[in-house]
Order: C-alpha cells, then sequence, then structure tokens
C-alpha cells in the first residue's frame, strides 16, 4: 500500500469519569430498589443489616451508614433488637406506592417532581389567594419569616423548617385535604433526593427563594388567585433550575 494510501491514525475518544458518590448513598439507593423488587409494604420486615450486606455485595459498615439516611428520611424504622422495617404510610395518597416509583437518583423522575410539584402548588396558592383565612395568613407569613432569618443567619436547619411550613401552610389555606397530602409528600420524595442524591448541598438560590417566598405572600394577601398562581410558578422553575445547576456542577465541574 502507497504511503498516500495509509490509513489515517484513529482519533482516540474518552469517556468521561463518572461522578464519585459515597458508598453508603449508593446503597442507600439500592436499598429502595430492593424494597420495591420484594414489593415490602409499609411495616413488613426487611432483611437483616448481615443479609443487606450479603445481597449488595457490600459491607455491614456501609449498610448500617445507608440505613441511617433512610431512617433520617423517613423510608426504614430501625427497632432495637427487632430488626428493619419499612415505615408506616401515613400519607393520605399512599407514600408507599410514590416511594417505590421514585429513586432519588434518577434525574428524570427529579424533573417529574418538580414537574407535578409545580401543578399542584400553583392550585394550592391559587386557591389559598380565595380560601385563607387570618389566621392561616398569618401561618404562611411566619413561615416565610422563618425562611428569611435562617438564610440571614446561614441556619439551613431554621430556613428548610421555615421552607417547609411556608409550603404547608399554603396548601393549608387551600381547604383540600388532598392538596396537603400531596404537597406534603413531594416534598418528601424531594428532600429524599436531595439527600441521598445531592448531600442536600441544594439551596444556591436561597436568597431568590426568600424574595419569592414574599411576591407568594404578596399575592395571597391581597386575594390576586392568578399572581399567586404565577409566584408559586416563578418560585418552583428557578428551585428546578438550581437543583439543574448542581447537577452539572457535579458531573462536570
Amino acid at each position: 500500500m502507497a504511503a498516500g494510501d495509509a490509513a489515517a491514525p484513529r482519533q482516540r475518544t474518552t469517556t468521561p469519569a463518572a461522578p464519585y458518590r459515597p458508598g453508603y448513598e449508593l446503597v442507600a439507593e439500592q436499598i429502595l430498589q430492593l424494597i420495591a423488587e420484594l414489593q415490602l409494604q409499609p411495616g413488613d420486615r426487611m432483611p437483616t443489616e448481615n443479609e443487606l450486606a450479603s445481597r449488595l455485595g457490600t459491607s455491614r459498615t456501609v449498610v448500617r451508614e445507608a440505613v441511617k439516611i433512610l431512617s433520617a428520611i423517613g423510608r426504614v424504622r430501625a427497632q432495637k433488637g427487632r430488626g428493619l422495617y419499612v415505615t408506616d404510610d401515613e400519607g393520605l395518597l399512599g407514600s408507599s406506592r410514590w416511594g417505590g416509583f421514585f429513586l432519588p437518583t434518577d434525574l428524570e423522575h427529579v424533573y417529574q417532581l418538580f414537574e407535578f410539584r409545580r401543578v399542584q402548588e400553583t392550585a394550592a396558592s391559587r386557591l389559598a389567594a380565595t380560601r385563607a383565612t387570618p389566621a392561616e395568613l398569618r401561618s404562611i407569613e411566619a413561615a416565610a419569616t422563618t425562611c428569611r432569618e435562617g438564610h440571614v443567619t446561614g441556619r439551613r436547619d431554621l430556613f428548610d423548617r421555615g421552607d417547609d411550613d411556608f409550603h404547608i401552610s399554603i396548601a393549608t389555606a387551600a381547604h383540600n385535604p388532598f392538596l396537603v397530602a400531596a404537597v406534603r409528600e413531594a416534598r418528601r420524595l424531594q428532600r429524599q433526593s436531595s439527600t441521598i442524591g445531592l448531600h442536600g448541598t441544594v439551596g444556591g438560590h436561597a436568597a431568590e427563594a426568600v424574595e419569592e417566598h414574599e411576591s407568594i405572600c404578596r399575592a395571597i394577601r391581597e386575594g390576586d388567585p392568578e399572581a399567586a398562581a404565577e409566584a408559586a410558578a416563578v418560585h418552583l422553575d428557578n428551585t428546578l433550575d438550581d437543583y439543574r445547576r448542581e447537577i452539572q456542577r457535579r458531573l462536570f465541574g
């Protein structure tokens, strides 16, 4: 073969390295998948830590750390001397069914969750603007204040508590128990995603969230349902953007 006919050298391609995830985080997700595969119901006893370690091919120490995470977010209950149990389903909409579907590190599931939150929380805000009692309005405003204090003082626990209270107070003011249950459960799943998939670090738009809460409050206070719904939609869209930025940062640096 003539020199001019020589094949061009192959271009070497590299595949970006997968982002690092601690072993206990991976195992926590695997335990959730196992619960779904075994079709365990709330109150059912789970395999022991030793059995989980053997089944998942890891150490008991890693399983124990994973169980601590799942206990903290309400998916598993450890009873001393009795073993591990799937948590009781206290949600009006059946949280065990949601939990079996939702995987906290599946980005498509996270985006679907935000899509659902946008629907339910714009509806709740719209209804709250026409139905909130003076006492309920005070509860919404007090929660927004707690959230602001948490941000200003750098206390993430205070911010998170105020944020939870704010959204649930709006759902309560909508006077629809199904909305309250849906908002509460969706926020639990979002917290699960943040804890397992993103180590609870999401929150880059906290300052904006405080102002967005005030916009929602103002519209509800003024009895303007469309403005309240629009403000809630903006808030959820910006929160999702915060998640996307954090995911991009973790994947690509």
